[in-house]
């Protein structure tokens, strides 16, 4: 991988990542260790989280396709290894988070949908939705379902 050429984005352009099951098989074990190692950077680095998940659902019979689509999400870090956030030390820093529960929002499950959005100053850095998998009967046990995840 040192010789390899960066690329643009982290994922092939129409990449339709399948089963692929007439597809030559690859160590899993190397797969796995792989896609750990991209898992554990998508905490900091949003931009890989779809691409590594997409590969992270063939662990279980991964073939050289998959690879191929791990490795150009390696080609992509290596373009983009400078990349990061500065954080000047002269400047106020505020973290600012909303949260909101829509309390029985989906007329037709009766659901929660619950969301959040953090901010660092004016950037939105994180955000997240989520629609409850049970319903509740009151309000009371629809707040205890959103507040528990």
């Amino acid at each position: 991988m040192d010789s390899c050429d960066s690329v643009d984005t982290p994922m092939v352009n129409r990449l339709k990542l399948d089963e692929d099951l007439s597809g030559i098989p690859v160590d899993q074990t190397h797969f796995r260790s792989m896609v750990g190692s991209l898992m554990y950077l998508t905490v900091s680095r949003p931009d890989l989280v779809f691409a590594v998940c997409m590969c992270a659902r063939y662990q279980a019979k991964p073939t050289k396709k998959h690879l191929e689509e791990l490795k150009w999400v390696f080609r992509y870090l290596k373009g983009t290894i400078n990349w990061g956030f500065w954080y000047p030390k002269d400047t106020a820093t505020i973290l600012t988070a909303y949260a909101n529960v829509g309390h029985a929002g989906c007329q037709d499950t009766r659901r929660s949908t619950s969301g959040s959005a953090q901010f660092l100053g004016d950037k939105l850095v994180s955000w997240s939705s989520k629609k409850q998998q049970s319903t509740a009967i009151s309000t009371t046990k629809a707040e205890y379902i959103a507040m528990s995840g």
